[in-house]
């Protein structure tokens, strides 16, 4: 009589918690990232300090001057200049 008593207890027991092992729920979360917005970085023509950006490449002052010097033309304005006053 022990033993049909025990086998009862145990049965019950895993039926007790195995109802509760599937009350209990573990839920996580993260969701889904922010996107990741790039805005373009724009460099405008004309000098950067000491340099001068063509569009293509920055030149040092006196590389510049050298390569872009008119002998005969006193009067001309580096790209970007004459808008703003500088010559």
């Amino acid at each position: 009589m022990k033993y049909p008593l025990l086998a009862a207890l145990v049965a019950s027991l895993g039926i007790g918690l195995s109802g509760a092992a599937n009350a209990v729920n573990v839920d996580i979360n993260i969701g889904t990232p922010a996107p990741v917005v790039v805005a373009p970085v724009v460099i405008q023509q004309g000098w950067h300090g000491d340099r001068y950006w063509d569009g293509h490449r920055y030149w040092e002052r006196e590389e510049w001057e050298e390569h872009h010097h008119h002998h005969g033309d006193h009067d001309h304005c580096p790209p970007g200049h004459a808008k703003k006053g500088e010559c």
